[in-house]
């Protein structure tokens, strides 16, 4: 299927038009952006954003960008386990999904208190948007830049960067926050509300029989929903929500290795679903090719460890769900109803490079 959205995506960037050179076999194609996709009335900001989250310039030896890692038709993860970085070396984790970042705002309880944040990386180390766009450009693996000043210059000798720091906040100044503001604000914008399960909310389209068995299923059979959140009481979801350590086997502390709490090893941020059919592999380490593999866990493959979640535990240790193939293919089938195809279509989301 995931080759079939990449046949759609290609086409629709074939549309685009380029109106300006800034690197030798290159085009920077920006037209005017929308309305909608602007910070306080101002347009600019994430566009600038768009064009630094796709330029391999930021990282240390011009080969990777955000996007490397982070690829639109995916739903703006990527499609193997771990990906490249600047040198080749891979990472260390798979890369997360970005999408509704600003909305991703949960109440958990950290061992020691009950804690309202954004939760950022499968770890939770960050918090904050503006920080967590720069980590990756930071990282020794992944673009190796050495800090953001040194960044700032480099990107002060790029042609085209002064007029867009120009127009997005009326002074050409390239400087360290004005980098991480335009980045935040263009994955900020990064907005996903236009699936089927979206529309039938709205009573705008109906599932089909299958879908709603799978519904159910998530929902009133296997308790899918309390961990990921589809649903909540206050309304229509599709996000993510704390974290749990779900019985695998892994040499990662997850945000025990960040927490330095023995009652946080093992657990990892859980994720939304939205665009799930789009993310694989999947797991904190792509141990799973497909939805599939991942109801197969739940199934029968859940490993008892000590922080194991008590919603996957019982008086007997682990539960194993028994899922049947009849219900995890109605379950596949509603949780294809969580794709957006308008996002991963989105030109404003798109790379602006063109080959010219």
């Amino acid at each position: 299927m995931k080759a079939i959205y990449v046949i759609i995506f290609a086409l629709f960037l074939g549309s685009c038009h380029s109106i300006e050179e800034p690197t030798t076999g290159l085009t920077l194609d920006l037209p005017l952006a929308p309305a909608s996709y602007s910070i306080g009335g101002n347009n600019n900001v994430p566009e600038l954003g768009r064009v630094l989250f796709y330029d391999k310039q930021l990282s240390l030896n011009n080969s990777v960008a955000c996007a490397s890692c982070h690829k639109q038709v995916f739903g703006f993860a990527d499609n193997v386990a771990f990906s490249r970085g600047f040198e080749n070396v891979l990472t260390v984790r798979n890369s997360m999904p970005i999408q509704n970042l600003q909305n991703d705002f949960f109440t958990f309880f950290d061992g020691t208190r009950f804690v309202s944040s954004s939760i950022l990386f499968w770890d939770g180390r960050e918090s904050n948007l503006n920080s967590m766009v720069l980590r990756p450009i930071l990282n020794h693996i992944e673009m190796g830049t050495f800090d953001v000043q040194s960044l700032a210059q480099k990107l002060s000798t790029v042609p085209y960067y002064k007029p867009l720091f120009k127009k997005a906040y009326g002074d050409e100044a390239i400087t360290p926050t004005g980098i991480s503001v335009a980045l935040s604000a263009f994955v900020a914008s990064i907005n996903s509300n236009n699936t089927k399960f979206d529309r039938f909310k709205r009573n705008q389209e109906q599932l089909s029989a299958l879908e709603t068995n799978g519904r159910r299923l998530f929902f009133d059979i296997y308790d899918c929903n309390s961990c990921h959140q589809v649903e909540t009481p206050n309304g229509y979801a599709v996000a993510g929500g704390g974290f749990a350590d779900i019985g695998l086997t892994t040499q990662d502390n997850g945000r025990g290795g960040f927490t330095k709490r023995t009652s946080d090893e093992g657990k990892f941020k859980i994720p939304s679903l939205r665009n799930v059919a789009l993310t694989s592999p999947y797991m904190h380490d792509g141990r799973f090719e497909t939805l599939d593999d991942v109801l197969d866990h739940y199934s029968g493959g859940i490993q008892n460890s000590p922080n194991l979640d008590f919603r996957l535990r019982n008086a007997n240790g682990p539960k194993q769900l028994n899922i049947s193939s009849q219900d995890k293919k109605a379950i596949v089938a509603f949780l294809n109803t969580l794709t957006d195809y308008s996002m991963i279509t989105d030109q404003k989301f798109s790379s602006p490079f063109k080959i010219k």
